[in-house]
């Protein structure tokens, strides 16, 4: 593989610019523009009924609801996890490129070693030692300059050694990058899976609640309120709370300090702040702004931090929610939690033990 100096400046230029593009916010993602109606007079949409649902109606929808929610989070898992393997693997081409910059400018230098050798020896007509010390009036000299010739047969060995394991490098960093390319357009294809399936996601769940009347909606909040007052009073019943007692760490009163600060925020999937988060958006930066980061998803928040007893939570911890470990919150002491609820919700508290609890992880154990 030839590589002028020129066209690997250029290379690598393109590879930054390249880069930089595909890390811009939106850049690969960007909605289409919707194209005008030509219709004259478009159909009114239908109002909602204003007939009230039933109980046990609205209850299926509120359960429906929970479906949609908790889907778009796994996809927001999903996509917020290619989200930071495509920033690693771009950082990763970048030092790629600067690399095969730096090569290629030794592997010039050393050519122009090479080319001064052989410039050198051509002077001196490649004449062998031996034959150097038959034709010279003063052999003592010859003698020195015998070493002298070993010295630079020596040095060019070295020389063409070192221009063997320069132009070796500059391959393998060459064939780096481009399975760095291949890795980095396989996350960027998982992106946008996981954007597809979240916004699909979403969209039925509003379209879902748009469809009810005001007053049922106002009811279906009621009721996902009930549903977490219920699950958390079922929680306290077990006397768990009695065997909570840990105090807070020095970080752990940080990462407390900085989630409340978030209240009243809005949820928005992928966000990590500073106007808005998702679930563990804000958990990975309320530890971040407690001085210790800690992975970014709600799954490798649960897979690679220390697993604590419940009975041995303290404030700062994170509990971990569902069997997947799709949403994740901040326990602030007393059985509540600060957390990014989902999207049309704000960060707010909310008790422990409102959802079914996986587990909890401590991010300073």
């Amino acid at each position: 593989m030839g590589w002028g100096k020129r066209g690997i400046l250029t290379a690598a230029v393109t590879v930054v610019c390249a880069v930089t593009a595909l890390a811009a916010p939106g850049a690969a993602f960007a909605a289409p523009v919707p194209t005008p109606s030509t219709s004259p007079s478009p159909a009114p949409s239908p109002s909602p009924s204003s007939t009230p649902a039933p109980s046990k109606d609205l209850e299926k929808v509120r359960e429906k609801l929970d479906g949609l929610y908790h889907d778009a989070a796994v996809a927001t898992d999903a996509y917020n996890a290619a989200e930071e393997k495509a920033k690693k693997q771009s950082a990763e081409i970048v030092a790629l490129a600067k690399k095969i910059v730096e090569g290629q400018e030794k592997l010039d230098r050393l050519k122009d070693q090479a080319g001064a050798a052989a410039r050198e020896q051509y002077r001196t007509g490649g004449i062998p030692p031996t034959a150097q010390f038959l034709l010279s009036d003063d052999p003592a000299q010859v003698l020195d300059g015998a070493g002298l010739v070993l010295q630079g047969q020596r040095a060019t060995r070295d020389l063409i050694g070192e221009l063997t394991r320069t132009q070796n490098d500059l391959q393998a960093y060459a064939d780096d990058a481009a399975e760095q390319w291949q890795k980095l357009d396989t996350e960027r294809k998982a992106k946008a899976a996981a954007k597809k399936k979240i916004e699909q996601q979403i969209s039925a769940a509003k379209k879902l609640e748009s469809e009810l009347a005001k007053r049922d909606q106002e009811r279906l909040r009621q009721l996902e309120d009930q549903a977490a007052l219920q699950a958390q009073t079922s929680w306290l019943d077990t006397g768990i709370l009695k065997e909570i007692n840990g105090k807070a760490s020095e970080q752990g009163k940080k990462a407390v300090a900085f989630a409340t600060a978030q209240l009243g925020k809005p949820y928005v999937w992928g966000a990590e702040g500073p106007e808005s988060y998702d679930c563990s958006g804000l958990t990975s930066q309320a530890w971040a702004a407690a001085g210790h980061p800690i992975p970014r998803t709600s799954q490798e928040q649960w897979q690679q931090l220390k697993h604590i007893d419940i009975k041995d939570m303290r404030p700062g911890d994170l509990i971990l929610y569902f069997t997947d470990a799709s949403h994740v919150a901040l326990y602030i002491g007393d059985g509540a939690i600060i957390q990014a609820p989902r999207p049309g919700r704000n960060v707010t508290i909310a008790g422990a033990g409102s959802m079914p609890i996986l587990g909890v992880v401590r991010p300073d154990a």
